[in-house]
C-alpha cells in the first residue's frame, strides 16, 4: 500500500482545500468529515463515502481498520504528519472520509416538522442545533445566507453526525422558504410570546431561530404565525440560540411523545 508525504500530491490539495474553504465545498459538493463516529454515523444511513483517509499510525486502531472494511472504499494512506496538516481538528483522530454533499430538497414540497436559521454565524451554535433537530426528529434544515457552513468541519463536529437524518438547505432567500412551508411557523422571541409551555404545537411545526445577540429580523419574525417565548429564571437575560433550540424541541418532543425523540 502507497504511503503519501507530500503536501504536493494534487489530491492532498484538493482534501486540504475542502476542508478549508466553503467555495470548494459548494462548487465539489463534496465535504470531509473527521474522526470515527462521524464515519460510523454515515455509514449507518447507508451512504457510501467517496474516499477514505487513514493516517499511518491509524492502521493500528481496530476501529479504524472496522470503519474502513464496512466503508466498502479502499482507504488513501497518509503519513502522520501530512494527516495533521490536512485536518481541520486539532488533535486528529486518523481517520477522514470524502463525502458527498446532498443536493438541496425541494422547498415548496418541505413537509414534517422544520428549522428555520437566520443568520446564526457562530458553527457550534449551528452544529448544535443541528445535533438537537436530528435528535428529536425533524426532518428539514433551512439556512439562510449569512449562516455558519453546514458542511464545515466545526459544524460537522458538532452536529455529531445529525447531517445524515435530516435535509439540510441553505436558501439566499429565506422569506421564500417560509412562504413555502404549509405548517405552523413558531418564532421564539425573548419577550412578549406565549409561554413555549401553552403554544399549540400540533401538526407540522417551523421553527425559527435567528443570530446570536440580534435575533430573528422584524422582517421574518412578522412571517411566523405564532410567537413563543421560554420562561427564564428572574433576572436571566436569556438562552444561548443552540439551547434554546433544543428546549423547543423537546417540548414539542414531550407533548406528542408518539413521535419519538431519541436520546
Amino acid at each position: 500500500m502507497s504511503l503519501l508525504r507530500s503536501r504536493d500530491n494534487p489530491r492532498v490539495r484538493r482534501w486540504h482545500s475542502l476542508v478549508r474553504d466553503g467555495r470548494t465545498r459548494r462548487a465539489e459538493r463534496s465535504a470531509v468529515i473527521e474522526g470515527a463516529h462521524l464515519l460510523a454515523a454515515y455509514l449507518d444511513s447507508g451512504a457510501r463515502p467517496r474516499a477514505v483517509l487513514v493516517s499511518e499510525s491509524g492502521q493500528a486502531s481496530a476501529e479504524v481498520t472496522g470503519l474502513v472494511r464496512r466503508s466498502g472504499v479502499a482507504p488513501v494512506t497518509l503519513s502522520d504528519a501530512l494527516f495533521r496538516w490536512l485536518a481541520d481538528a486539532a488533535t486528529p483522530a486518523g481517520l477522514a472520509a470524502e463525502i458527498g454533499i446532498p443536493a438541496h430538497a425541494a422547498l415548496p414540497a418541505l413537509a414534517g416538522d422544520c428549522v428555520f436559521m437566520e443568520r446564526i454565524q457562530d458553527a457550534g451554535n449551528v452544529g448544535a442545533i443541528l445535533r438537537s433537530a436530528a435528535a428529536f426528529g425533524l426532518r428539514h434544515a433551512v439556512l439562510s445566507h449569512g449562516c455558519a457552513d453546514p458542511w464545515s468541519p466545526k459544524v460537522l463536529r458538532a452536529a455529531m453526525g445529525g447531517h445524515f437524518s435530516l435535509a439540510v438547505t441553505e436558501v439566499d432567500d429565506l422569506a421564500s422558504a417560509l412562504g413555502g412551508y404549509a405548517g405552523t411557523t413558531v418564532c421564539t422571541v425573548v419577550q412578549g410570546g406565549s409561554p413555549l409551555g401553552e403554544l399549540e404545537l400540533r401538526g407540522d411545526i417551523g421553527w425559527i431561530f435567528g443570530a446570536e445577540g440580534q435575533g430573528v429580523s422584524a422582517a421574518i419574525a412578522a412571517m411566523a404565525k405564532v410567537r413563543g417565548t421560554i420562561p427564564l429564571a428572574p433576572g436571566a437575560e436569556s438562552l444561548n440560540v443552540a439551547a434554546a433550540a433544543a428546549v423547543c424541541f423537546y417540548e414539542r418532543a414531550r407533548r406528542f411523545s408518539t413521535r419519538g425523540a431519541r436520546s
